[in-house]
């Protein structure tokens, strides 16, 4: 039984990604210090599998406690590397503050891989280093934009320094996955998003919905789309998840042609914020109130993913629609409120 390192264990998609990698026979450990996350992500993990799971409360910034965790665990195998600030406005108004977070911890986690000779390492990047791109949808390949955050910044600098640590590291896979945007909760609604201000646009509605919020803004309706709204890719948390675990297997197998390759996960659908609204009301037979706004800094005008690397190399497929995406999105905000 291989053992996985998952930074950032007690948040969203990292919490989802433990569930998929022990059900499928990894053993997992966590570190998160949780200035974001939650230990009732942790909670939730504990019951959906009936089993504890050890979480470092660690900052990784802190070079020698971080090295703890390897000393501790040297069979380690394998990393996934969610652990990162990611609010867009927040990296706008203090850049200094995710250069330090996000590329700090990085380069700790990834001296580590070297020093103790991990075998996998998978990179949570975004589909933000795009930027606003000329043509959709995009592909690996398309260069990268300039940076539309600093938080966006952060996701580049960490694919380019994950690239060099490989080249100089041949013995070291890694795997850079750029994914859309995660959407919904488990099946079971057990865990799911835990946000109290989001500002992800679905716990947004979840929360106008069910009246934690008086009403929901769309920022912007001016945009070169075709209702003035921007357009995203949605994915479901546990299609994200899935691809994590994946990606580890997929370098564990020797089937990789690189020791640094990247893959876009997204559903290859890209949908507006106002279709969004309009999905959430068919699915939970609930009226949003909902007002446009300005533009916010930072928000590329569209973007969605052509995953067909990800499915021929991975044998990755996505596997919830939208509804899915919606219903459990709005479940989980109904058990939240109970």
């Amino acid at each position: 039984m291989q053992k996985i390192l998952v930074t950032g264990g007690c948040g969203y998609i990292g919490g989802h990604t433990i569930v998929d990698l022990i059900e499928k026979g990894f053993d997992v450990i966590s570190v998160d210090n949780l200035s974001r996350g939650s230990l009732r992500m942790k909670e939730g993990i504990e019951k959906l599998l009936g089993r504890e799971i050890k979480n470092y409360l660690i900052d990784l910034r802190d070079e020698a406690a971080t090295r703890r965790i390897f000393t501790e665990n040297p069979d380690i195998s394998g990393i996934i590397h969610f652990a990162a600030f990611k609010s867009v406005p927040e990296s706008v108004a203090n850049p200094l503050l995710y250069f330090d977070n996000n590329i700090r911890s990085l380069v700790n986690v990834l001296q580590c891989a070297v020093d103790f000779g991990v075998k996998s390492f998978v990179f949570s990047s975004s589909c933000s280093v795009y930027g606003n791109v000329a043509t959709l949808p995009v592909v690996e390949s398309t260069p990268l934009a300039v940076p539309q955050s600093p938080y966006a910044r952060t996701k580049v600098m960490g694919e380019e320094i994950c690239g060099d640590v490989a080249r100089a590291n041949p013995n070291l896979a890694i795997t850079l996955l750029r994914y859309f945007n995660p959407v919904g909760a488990h099946p079971s609604v057990v865990i799911g998003e835990l946000q109290e201000t989001p500002e992800n646009l679905v716990p947004v509605i979840t929360q106008t919905a069910i009246g934690k919020r008086s009403k929901m803004t769309v920022f912007g309706s001016d945009y070169d789309t075709r209702d003035g709204s921007c357009i995203r890719d949605y994915i479901h948390v546990m299609d994200i998840a899935d691809a994590h675990t994946k990606a580890l297997q997929h370098t564990f197998s020797g089937k990789h042609d690189s020791n640094c390759e990247v893959y876009n996960l997204g559903t290859g659908n890209g949908v507006t914020t106002l279709e969004m609204v309009q999905a959430f009301e068919k699915v939970s037979g609930k009226k949003l109130s909902c007002e446009i706004g300005p533009r916010r800094d930072g928000d590329v005008i569209a973007v969605y993913a052509n995953n067909d690397k990800a499915r021929k190399n991975l044998g990755w497929e996505t596997k919830y629609s939208l509804d899915d995406s919606m219903r459990t999105a709005w479940e989980w905000e109904q058990r939240l409120a109970k």
